[in-house]
């Protein structure tokens, strides 16, 4: 009776697995024949400038990479940091999110509050309502006035746009920006960090006024009984995987030195290093043995992260079918954002390695 009611029940488990195969909708071909336009979608995968780059690092040498991202024209450009309506979430639920992610990853807005007498959301709006009516020739007064309310908004990336398409003589305090303001963002120029140096300076150059922030940091606050515990599981996991990624790390770290800021792009979007660190990441993750599954716990957040991520590009072409859009973001972050993305309806997944190649090759 037993094994004839246990071979049954693996016969049933058996046809429900066969019947929810054949049954699931696959999307993929959804948009097949539709009329409207694509977008298309870069994600660049980048090094953090701030981690790791050489101290004689010349800004300069970005210049190549730059110039390939100007040849695919984004209309859109979106970098790793959080938007100052995330950053506003953040701060509004210091018992969900703590302190500690705010500093982090928000740049500081009380000096611009005290300029303008405006908070997080009242700058948005401010900022929002100017891009509505904005005119194809702004003046330096509306660009720094813009340039302020992005800074109150927690927008750095935007308001550092903004102060690029000023003549250098126009880079001056006044419309909103203070003294204290202007030399910040004079400061900012020459930040080590690939959201102003790649995502403003690109979108400067093409004359956009704003760059999206599309990063999300709330699935970060892991509650876990024993934190040092979870760390040092995940952290076995990557130092046994380690051996097999030594050699490409070792090569991106002589590339960081070496200056060739486009060489060193294209290794660190190169898919077969990437297919290696995920392996190395995530996949070593994955086979933590530890009874909690802190491993998995682990991938989970990441994966979490890396959804709110795309939902965030996605919003940005919401309304601009067939936009051209650029993500600058952590080079682990890219085979997520890329089959992510790829699954959106009229939107196609651009390559990099194509994106960054020698025309004359």
């Amino acid at each position: 009776m037993g094994k004839a009611w246990l071979a049954a029940a693996l016969t049933a488990g058996s046809l429900f697995a066969t019947a929810s195969a054949r049954d699931a909708v696959d999307l993929s071909g959804l948009d097949r024949g539709a009329p409207g336009p694509r977008a298309q979608v870069l994600v660049l995968g980048s090094v953090h400038l701030s981690q790791g780059t050489p101290k004689n690092f010349d800004l300069a040498s970005l210049r190549p990479l730059l110039d390939r991202l100007a040849a695919y024209r984004p209309d859109i450009v979106a970098v790793e940091t959080i938007s100052g309506e995330g950053c506003d979430l953040m701060a509004r639920h210091p018992h969900t999110y703590g302190t500690d992610a705010l500093d982090t990853y928000c740049s500081e807005t009380s000096d611009a509050r005290a300029a303008l007498g405006l908070d997080r959301p009242e700058a948005l709006a401010q900022a929002a309502a100017s891009l509505r009516a904005w005119p194809a020739a702004p003046t330096p007064a509306q660009r720094r006035r813009l340039a302020a309310l992005f800074l109150a908004a927690g927008e750095q990336a935007s308001a550092m746009a903004q102060w690029l398409q000023l003549a250098p003589s126009e880079r001056r305090s006044g419309d909103g920006l203070d003294a204290k303001l202007a030399a910040r963002l004079g400061k900012l120029e020459n930040a080590p960090d690939e959201g102003l140096q790649i995502g403003a300076r690109l979108a400067a150059r093409l004359g956009l006024q704003r760059v999206y922030g599309m990063d999300d940091h709330t699935g970060d606050n892991i509650d876990v009984a024993d934190p040092r515990a979870f760390g040092a599981a995940v952290q076995r996991a990557w130092d046994a995987a380690e051996p097999g990624v030594r050699a490409d790390r070792a090569r991106l770290k002589a590339l960081r030195e070496d200056g060739d800021a486009l060489a060193l792009y294209r290794f660190v979007n190169d898919a077969a290093r990437l297919r290696k660190e995920a392996a190395a990441d995530a996949g070593a993750a994955l086979r933590d043995p530890s009874p909690e599954h802190y491993g998995q716990q682990y991938v989970a957040g990441w994966e979490t992260r890396n959804l709110r991520m795309a939902a965030n590009i996605r919003e940005t072409f919401r309304k601009r079918p067939g936009a051209r859009v650029l993500t600058v973001v952590g080079a682990m972050h890219k085979p997520w954002l890329d089959s992510l993305l790829g699954q959106m309806q009229n939107a196609d997944i651009v390559d990099a390695d194509k994106a960054l190649a020698d025309p004359a090759r």
